[in-house]
């Protein structure tokens, strides 16, 4: 029998391990399902408490910045007023676009996963890494924990790839740490391209030097 959103939730954060192997024949719209549940919980959230946050911004702490003394604008008497539509604005912008990005990241974060997976031997398809991560984000979307979010992938790995610790391990390292090292990489080719402070040069004769 399928298990239920608590009990997966539940499952995913404490008992890895057991969750995985009981989700080994979930389709991938099952995970999707599941992932878009737990999306959208974390949207709310932090959605709800962004846009709390620009709420009292504009209409409490903007206005009495505004109006110290010594300040050269002011700001418009409606603007006060806006608050709340600002606030749910901004929740709804944030909720949509967690939704989208969380989707998509998810697909392509697995694509990329598995390549690694593939490598050192994960044989059980694409599909099965999607779904490690998209079971593996649970500790990072409703705790904000993101190394219990690797932990908790690279379970999913060798329990749906039945690979050995070791194996699901190198795949996680490498799928992080590489995209690490292109940026630094180009991070560092890229700064002898960038302007430097424009200091200004030893005053010779007829600008007050000797």
């Amino acid at each position: 029998m399928a298990l239920s959103i608590e009990k997966r939730i539940q499952g995913f954060l404490f008992s890895p391990s057991d969750t995985f192997d009981a989700s080994k024949e979930d389709t991938l719209g099952d995970a999707l399902a599941y992932f878009i549940t737990v999306l959208a919980i974390f949207g709310a959230i932090f959605g709800t408490l962004y846009a709390i946050y620009l709420a009292v911004f504009s209409s409490i702490i903007l206005p009495i910045i505004t109006s110290l003394p010594g300040t050269s604008t002011s700001m418009p008497p409606f603007m006060a007023t806006m608050g709340p539509l600002i606030g749910i604005i901004v929740f709804v912008l944030f909720f949509v676009l967690i939704l989208v990005a969380g989707i998509i990241g998810a697909f392509i974060g697995g694509l990329w996963i598995h390549i690694w997976v593939y490598l050192v031997g994960g044989r059980k398809g694409v599909a099965q890494t999607i779904k490690a991560v998209m079971y593996g984000a649970t500790p990072c979307l409703l705790l904000a924990f993101l190394p219990w979010a690797v932990i908790v992938q690279v379970i999913g790995i060798r329990q749906l790839q039945e690979l050995s610790t070791g194996r699901a391990i190198i795949a996680v390292i490498f799928a992080i740490i590489i995209p690490m090292i292109i940026v630094v990489a180009l991070i560092t080719a890229l700064m002898p391209t960038i302007p430097g402070p424009m200091l200004p040069g030893p005053k010779g004769p007829g600008f007050g030097g000797f």
